[in-house]
């Protein structure tokens, strides 16, 4: 068997089928995406006309684009930062407990499973302008916020309430990631650390913030990925009205410029803003493995 696993054409066909299967819906869709951003669409014939960097000269000049990126490249710290020291905080505090773990870790964790979609609309309901949250403090007196039609400020009120959302919604995963991690490091390193003086927080700065580094960079990569590519949550929050709001990101603006009714079908600028996605995807990856580099530990 170890002789046949070692023949490259053996290997070549194992590999074939996920191979094809990777190219045909990641690599050729990237690459024609690619070619689009190049070209203007002719709604007239329906055809593709190669203009070069046209769309990219348009993308740099449009003030909703910047909107659109300042927005993503918020989305992208805050959930990388919150996620990382609410889901290592939540991962150390559920280790070292024993009464209720299971339970604690299915109800933080059971807001990825559900639809975003479904969430959207709940959380929309709760922070709308006369129900929910603000019909509560009313009765107390307090006239709220328009949580989600604010429009004042260099990040508006709007994407701070659907940052702390998705924190909300996503911070299971990372707590997780972080747990499984946390759950490999041998008991004799902590007991050790208690016997020479070292108190429960030394252990945790000293012991298993480097033994969890390599989930860190793991999780962060995961999570600035799903930030820059989220719209699910922020469609169903806020509908139609992510330009009126200055609520743009960089997937809503890609919805609208080439899918939705209202001046959509310019295929090759939303072509251009996906390339811009990719590159931020690509980008974001490699500086988070650059800062959290893969270290071999005895554990």
């Amino acid at each position: 068997m170890d002789k046949l696993l070692r023949n490259k054409k053996v290997i070549f066909i194992f590999v074939a089928p996920a191979l094809i299967l990777f190219t045909l819906v990641l690599f050729i869709p990237i690459g024609t995406s690619f070619y689009y951003a190049l070209c203007n669409y002719d709604k007239a014939t329906r055809s593709y006309h190669f203009i070069g960097l046209g769309n990219f000269t348009k993308l740099a000049k449009d003030p909703t684009m910047r909107i659109a990126l300042k927005n993503s490249l918020f989305f992208l710290f805050f959930s990388c930062i919150s996620q990382l020291v609410m889901g290592l905080l939540l991962a150390a505090l559920l280790t070292n407990i024993t009464k209720g773990r299971n339970l604690f870790k299915n109800v933080i964790y059971l807001p990825c499973v559900l639809s975003s979609a479904a969430l959207g609309l709940l959380w929309a309901f709760l922070f709308h302008a006369k129900v929910g949250i603000n019909n509560l403090l009313l009765q107390i007196g307090i006239k709220g916020p328009g949580w989600l039609f604010e429009t004042k400020g260099f990040i508006t009120l709007p994407m701070w309430v659907i940052a702390f959302v998705a924190l909300w919604q996503y911070v299971g995963q990372s707590m997780m990631l972080y747990m499984a991690q946390i759950s490999g490091i041998s008991k004799s390193l902590y007991e050790a650390s208690y016997i020479d003086g070292a108190s429960k927080t030394k252990a945790f700065r000293y012991i298993t913030l480097p033994l969890v580094k390599p989930m860190i960079g793991t999780a962060m990569s995961l999570n600035a990925i799903g930030s820059l590519k989220f719209f699910d949550l922020i469609y169903a929050m806020l509908g139609d009205k992510t330009e009126n709001l200055k609520m743009d990101v960089l997937a809503t603006y890609l919805y609208r410029t080439g899918f939705s009714s209202k001046g959509g079908n310019h295929y090759g600028k939303a072509s251009a803003i996906g390339v811009v996605l990719v590159v931020l995807c690509l980008l974001a990856t490699w500086i988070i493995n650059k800062l959290f580099k893969t270290e071999n530990y005895e554990m």
